[in-house]
């Protein structure tokens, strides 16, 4: 523990600081107050003992200064002519958690030392309930917000370069909660709580409402939390929620992630191509593993970054890179879907490398998955 001394007689600050650090602490000594609440103001202290008369600042207005700069210290008045008065004025200004009498024996010293400690552990037990209280209530509002009307998903379309039609949606969370009011906080509140599962199935069971009501030609594009891949049973267990719908969904997995980090990945990719399901690789071009996991899964579709199709047509390195990707995916039988596109310039320059679908708010901003369905239900254009 760090502790302060501060008495303006050496011989006192010398004994008492030989009894502490003989304890095994660390030790400050001082001889005035002023000096003391300078070092208060740069370090964080742990008890500090300050004598009661001293020139200048006296040893209950250093504490009272002290109880302001550092709460949790605590704070003991040390006095050579202790009276009630002395006592009840440093306990009543709130100034002082102990009141000690000079001379300062080693049982007294060892006394604050041990009151500290159980202080400290207090704080730290208590803080910890608080701790396991909010993580619990956490937990509960995320699996209520899974289980009610307020998760919602949205949906984009995806259009075919050729024409500028309707291919496909992707699914995108959205959350009307008070608290987990958006989807990186959905997302960041199942990590933290151990439940990517839950929401993978919730996902999943919003994913299967959603292709019942979508016109059979449509795709739709659902993403896969890169911790599902490990997890080869659990996802098993999901898929089953879509797999009457197989031939029409396609699994996002984002290129951002360390596919290799999530064990039993092998299996869970096995698991998705076997049922009937398709792979995309999302976000290529934002990672570090483009090539390697476009060998490794091999998949139908490569959603290229908006961080390369932004201003592609302003960038002719990027329309140099985007037209090799492209020559690659007709190579290896893979569609290219251009992200973010929001000009028409930008759709000009992608649809002439090759890219075979487009996406962006040139197109359509994501809406809320029923107004949608709504709209297609009443024969009106997507």
């Amino acid at each position: 523990m760090l502790i302060m001394v501060v008495d303006d007689d050496e011989s006192v600050r010398r004994g008492i600081s030989r009894v502490l650090q003989h304890a095994g602490h660390q030790v400050i000594t001082v001889g005035d107050g002023e000096a003391a609440l300078e070092i208060a103001r740069e370090r964080l202290l742990d008890i500090a003992i300050v004598d009661r008369h001293m020139d200048g600042l006296d040893g209950v207005a250093v504490l009272r200064q002290l109880r302001d700069l550092q709460s949790m210290c605590t704070r003991v008045l040390l006095s050579g002519a202790l009276d009630l008065d002395t006592a009840l004025e440093a306990i009543n200004v709130g100034a002082a958690t102990h009141v000690l009498e000079k001379p300062i024996g080693r049982e007294a010293l060892a006394s604050v030392v041990r009151d500290t400690i159980e202080a400290r552990q207090r704080v730290v037990e208590a803080y910890n309930d608080l701790e396991r209280s909010q993580r619990s209530a956490g937990r509960l509002g995320l699996l209520r917000l899974l289980g009610s009307s307020d998760f919602r998903m949205a949906i984009q379309p995806i259009v075919d370069s050729r024409d500028g039609s309707v291919s496909a949606y992707e699914c995108l969370l959205r959350s009307t909660d008070p608290v987990l009011s958006g989807p990186l906080s959905v997302l960041r509140a199942a990590e933290e709580h151990g439940l990517i599962g839950e929401l993978g199935a919730a996902v999943a069971l919003r994913s299967a409402e959603i292709l019942s009501r979508l016109p059979g030609h449509l795709r739709l594009f659902v993403n896969l939390h890169p911790a599902e891949l490990g997890d080869p049973e659990g996802l098993g267990d999901r898929l089953r929620l879509l797999q009457r719908h197989a031939a029409r969904v396609t699994f996002e997995i984002t290129e951002r992630s360390s596919l290799t980090e999530a064990h039993g990945w092998e299996r869970s990719i096995e698991a998705i191509l076997g049922r009937g399901f398709t792979i995309a690789v999302d976000d290529l071009g934002s990672g570090y593993s483009s090539l390697s996991i476009l060998a490794e899964l091999q998949p139908r579709f490569i959603k290229i970054d908006m961080s390369i199709v932004r201003d592609i047509d302003r960038i002719p390195r990027k329309q140099r890179l985007f037209d090799l990707l492209c020559r690659f995916a007709d190579a290896t039988d893979t569609l290219v879907v251009a992200e973010g596109i929001e000009t028409a310039a930008e759709a000009e320059v992608v649809r002439g490398c090759g890219a075979h679908l487009m996406q962006g708010y040139l197109f359509a901003r994501p809406e809320l998955a029923e107004v949608v369905l709504g709209r297609l239900g009443t024969g009106r254009a997507a």
